[in-house]
């Protein structure tokens, strides 16, 4: 834990606050193709969907091919789900890739192919939550919203509440909170968003905080008060993948991605050991519509 620093003045939620965060982001920022001048907004989107629990170095490769091969929603549209989820490979949580191809599909349908910039139509596509609509709006479009992800609320926690760490997802509290600093101008708004995004990832990070090297130091609620641990509302650990269900289920997805043909249930059994965990893996890639089987009992990507 940095060194207590002396007692000071309460913190800030106003002009300064943003001023810093925005000043920091215009010399710290990571280069990351997002962030580049003419990205378009259907990549915004897609790396939205792809940066969900991935983290960026792993992202940055794979949205590149992604981009190249299907430039478009229609393009992504025009293909079946599948090749969605066989290109999705290491990114976890295939089901993304499939709600990304239905959006595609709503997209091309309902908007011409072009990524709406309002955030309730932006709502209305599969797979858009809160978070991501905003993102959107934000970083593709300039618009003035809240952006609210783990990161942000780290430090909202920290900054302003005094607290070690943010409580559980609560929109109706975490867009008010993120609304009430957003500076009035829609260009520093976005890059305000942008700034605490990159704040909580690198500096104000879950565990060894980087306090020296925070603009909001002298501001911070949590510091200037001695950094207490203060008991929050935590969201519960993720359980191990390894042995799971979720591993089982890599295992079985990474077969069929393997070649183009459907796959007999003799051979994609062969994948498993533990039979038991064969079968709940194939049963809840057949529910999420994750893979597709045949009457004489064949198997492929959807």
């Amino acid at each position: 834990m940095p060194e207590k620093p002396p007692p000071s003045a309460g913190p800030s939620a106003g002009a300064e606050f943003a001023d810093r965060i925005v000043d920091w982001f215009g010399e710290n920022a990571r280069d990351l193709p997002w962030r580049r001048p003419g990205f378009p907004a259907w990549g915004t989107l897609v790396s939205e969907f792809m940066l969900q629990q991935t983290p960026v170095v792993r992202v940055i490769p794979r949205l590149d091919e992604w981009l190249t091969r299907w430039p478009t929603p229609a393009a992504l549209a025009a293909d079946a789900p599948g090749e969605a989820v066989r290109a999705w490979q290491s990114l976890g949580y295939p089901r993304r890739a499939l709600n990304l191809h239905a959006c595609a599909v709503a997209i091309t349908e309902r908007h011409d192919g072009v990524v709406p910039n309002d955030v309730t139509a932006l709502l209305a596509l599969p797979g858009v939550g809160d978070y991501t609509a905003r993102a959107v709006a934000v970083f593709a479009y300039g618009s003035r919203h809240p952006v609210v992800d783990t990161n942000i609320r780290r430090v909202i926690a920290r900054a302003v509440d005094g607290l070690p760490d943010a409580a559980s997802p609560n929109a109706k509290r975490d867009l008010p909170a993120m609304t009430a600093l957003l500076p009035p101008d829609d260009t520093a708004a976005a890059r305000f968003n942008a700034g605490m995004m990159e704040l909580g990832a690198l500096v104000c990070t879950a565990r060894s905080p980087k306090c020296e090297l925070c603009p909001l130091a002298d501001l911070c609620a949590w510091r200037q008060s001695g950094y207490p641990d203060t008991e929050v509302s935590r969201r519960p650990t993720q359980k191990k993948y390894e042995g799971s269900d979720r591993q089982a289920r890599g295992a079985l997805l990474k077969v069929l991605r393997s070649t183009p043909h459907p796959v007999p249930a003799a051979v994609l059994s062969q994948a498993l050991t533990d039979q038991a965990r064969y079968g709940r893996a194939l049963a809840g890639l057949l529910k999420d519509g994750l893979i597709v089987a045949s009457e004489d009992d064949l198997f492929q990507l959807p």
